[in-house]
């Protein structure tokens, strides 16, 4: 599913015209990106939590010469699915 037919399944669902399904959509989006740059987590009960988490830094390597570099720390987002959310899957 795309964001096309997920805000068309939105529309239909709550029989609201698509630009609007589409505007209630993006806010929620910006809304959850916001939060989660800032360091808040934002949890959905029985859907899961969006969190930010830092990666270790690594040492990488080129594949074509072989050279190792550091790759340093870095912030990136994260998603743990609920546990509704996990049930509904199996």
């Amino acid at each position: 599913m795309n964001k096309a037919e997920l805000v068309s399944a939105i529309s239909v669902r709550t029989k609201l015209n698509k630009v609007q399904a589409e505007n209630y959509l993006n806010c929620t989006l910006e809304i959850i990106q916001k939060m989660v740059s800032q360091g808040e987590e934002v949890k959905l009960v029985g859907f899961g939590t969006f969190c930010k988490t830092e990666r270790k830094p690594k040492t990488g390597r080129n594949p074509k010469t072989g050279q190792t570099y550091k790759i340093p720390t870095t912030q990136v987002p994260r998603f743990k699915p609920g546990k509704d959310f996990k049930d509904s899957v199996k």
